[in-house]
């Protein structure tokens, strides 16, 4: 599934069992786009009941603890995510970052405990609205893929990385086309640089405010291989709509 894109629903402190209406619709309409990798992350509440419930998409956590199992109360491990029925999980999202001070070298412990329980990856990395008005945009998002990937072996088949900038998000702001593709094409040459030719094959996501309005635009752009969804992953129709501009666009 490496060449398809990747479109993942963040539905984050969202979502009861009525949500499971639609992660069915999602999962019928799935089949419509066999040439799109589909995936959802709901809450750690649902994660068992949608795995049993679709056929077709992904189904993953949003973060996880980088111990097995331990006094730490309410987090929840990453045996514990594939014990449920997912796939893979975010790792290093920023409202993590920034709301539990989770650190690169957290992240990348929390990367490293998903891949050893046989979970993907999505690591996420992205500026503030600060760091990118100082012109230090690449620079930190390099540092933190420098701190937050994980250092085992087999890390590019089960890593995907997200660039989310953190002023994109939840904001209706994107970054025009070009600081995408400029700030894709640094992500892509840092990995390369620390996996070696491996590094071409990670998947780069982009996230910030993708809708169905701007997501054929934003998908179209060099080394942007799918997109990690908020807000409008909450409904079948709107997230449908960027599953549909990502098929439409022929990737193989």
């Amino acid at each position: 599934m490496a060449g398809l894109p990747y479109i993942v629903g963040n539905w984050k402190m969202n979502g009861t069992r009525a949500m499971l209406n639609e992660a069915r619709a999602i999962d019928r309409a799935a089949a419509r786009f066999p040439k799109v990798q589909v995936a959802v992350a709901p809450p750690a509440t649902l994660l068992y009941r949608i795995r049993d419930a679709v056929e077709l998409i992904g189904v993953g956590g949003q973060d996880c603890r980088a111990e097995d199992s331990g006094a730490f109360t309410g987090d929840i491990s990453a045996p514990m995510l594939k014990d449920a029925g997912a796939d893979f999980t975010i790792v290093g999202h920023s409202e993590r970052r920034t709301l539990h001070g989770e650190t690169d070298a957290d992240v990348k412990a929390k990367a490293e405990a998903a891949l050893s329980a046989g979970l993907a990856v999505i690591l996420c990395v992205g500026e503030t609205e600060a760091q990118r008005d100082a012109g230090d945009a690449e620079s930190v998002v390099a540092a933190q893929i420098e701190g937050s990937c994980p250092a085992i072996d087999g890390v590019p088949e089960k890593l995907s990385l997200a660039y989310e900038p953190v002023w994109a998000i939840g904001t209706g702001r994107v970054p025009s086309v070009e600081d995408v593709a400029a700030m894709h094409a640094a992500i892509r040459a840092k990995l390369v640089a620390i996996y070696g030719e491996g590094g071409a094959d990670v998947r780069i996501l982009y996230g910030g405010s993708v809708k169905a309005e701007n997501a054929g635009e934003l998908l179209s752009v060099p080394d942007v291989g799918g997109a990690l969804v908020g807000g409008a992953s909450l409904s079948a129709e709107s997230f449908l709509a960027i599953v549909g501009a990502a098929a439409s666009l022929g990737n193989d």
